[in-house]
């Protein structure tokens, strides 16, 4: 049931971990379904013990960081993801997750609704599920071991010059994607986000495991790590 129809653009901002596109938001109360919501919760809750969302005093400017999502159905580009700067936060309500209705990634805009404005990475998000239609869910996480080990890996990624949550990095994603380099599931970091990684599959257990695959990868790469 809507409770406010507010549209409202946002000017786009600059700094790390808060929302650079524009973005047209209806306040609203939505339902998320219940198995969806259960999905989210407990992959998230998970990256949220495993550090790789969440929110370190001594990290990025102390801001929150890290974000996850998933398609609503196949056949459309609509999805549920994380609000912005909740990745603080231990457990979230459904109240907590905000619907992308559209978005159009090169025109910096989106339109979302929900009680609160979707995360600052939704651009990226929404350029992954129109890049590839076998996309489910997506995982945005922060994780210093797989970042620097991007190289070693062997991992697409997106140039050091290229911004978080803007048209170029939707366009950088979407091109990695018509390069063939992106295909049905995969991982790439972008170099411009520090310790930025994505991760997408046709579910979110698939993306989960696929991102503990790739981290344990990492972590025997730098074997310091586990002890830090």
């Amino acid at each position: 049931m809507t409770i406010e129809t507010s549209h409202n653009i946002a000017s786009p901002q600059t700094e790390e971990g808060v929302i650079k596109y524009q973005v047209q938001h209806t306040a609203a109360e939505l339902e998320i379904p219940t198995k969806v919501f259960a999905q989210l919760s407990s992959w998230r809750s998970l990256l949220f013990k495993l550090q790789l969302l969440g929110q370190n005093p001594n990290l990025y400017g102390g801001l929150a960081y890290g974000n996850i999502s998933h398609r609503i159905a196949w056949g459309n580009d609509q999805f549920w993801i994380t609000a912005t700067q909740t990745s603080h936060l231990p457990i979230l309500n459904p109240s907590d997750y905000t619907k992308v209705v559209n978005a159009e990634p090169l025109a910096n805009l989106l339109f979302s609704e929900g009680e609160r404005q979707p995360s600052s990475e939704a651009l990226t998000h929404a350029s992954v599920y129109q890049a590839n239609a076998q996309a489910k869910a997506v995982l945005h996480v922060h994780s210093p071991a797989i970042w620097r080990q991007t190289e070693a890996l062997q991992l697409v990624h997106t140039a050091r010059h290229v911004a978080y949550g803007t048209p170029a990095m939707a366009f950088a994603v979407a091109a990695m994607f018509k390069q063939g380099l992106l295909t049905e599931q995969g991982v790439f970091t972008m170099l411009g986000h520090e310790d930025g990684v994505v991760v997408f599959a046709d579910s979110l257990e698939n993306a989960g495991l696929l991102l503990i695959k790739t981290l344990t990868k990492a972590m025997a790469l730098a074997p310091e790590l586990l002890y830090g």
